[in-house]
């Protein structure tokens, strides 16, 4: 999994505290990060229908969609894609020993395992919304966590 879907994740549960759009320079300056790197995670994030760019002089991103409706897996996917992440090349089948296509009819067991991990970690991913993320962070980081972050990103720059 990439860098760029914490900054993703992150940048969803801080544009949950603010009404109007934020520019990404601010949200790269909040989260002391690239400015150039974040704003490719914003675009993926656009492209996926998760946030909206608001162009203008007042514009900047916004989320589309309630934030309980969006999980932490939709944005794995629009940052990293939604390809699994083992892919088997059918080892097996080369090399001195190698078994017969033939005699491959089923997946080898590493591919199982594989593909029910990865089944399972996606699972997880869906289960957990930003809205839960965001209800997470008053207990890791105090009750005033979230204000602060919205009066920080509404402020007007100096």
């Amino acid at each position: 999994m990439s860098g760029g879907v914490e900054w993703a994740l992150h940048c969803c549960v801080v544009l949950t505290s603010v009404e109007e759009p934020v520019p990404a320079t601010k949200l790269a300056e909040l989260h002391d990060v690239s400015a150039s790197y974040l704003a490719k995670q914003l675009q993926a994030l656009s492209r996926a229908g998760l946030v909206r760019s608001v162009q203008g002089k007042a514009g900047g991103y916004v989320l589309t969609r309630e934030p309980a409706s969006i999980t932490v897996l939709d944005v794995v996917e629009a940052v990293d894609g939604p390809g699994q992440a083992f892919t088997c090349t059918e080892i097996r089948q080369r090399g001195p020993l190698a078994t017969p296509a033939e005699s491959c009819t089923a997946p080898c067991p590493i591919a199982r395992a594989m593909t029910g991990a990865d089944a399972a970690w996606r699972a997880a991913l869906q289960a957990v919304s930003i809205a839960d993320l965001v209800q997470d962070v008053a207990s890791t980081s105090g009750p005033a966590a979230m204000a602060g972050i919205s009066a920080w990103l509404s402020a007007p720059d100096a």
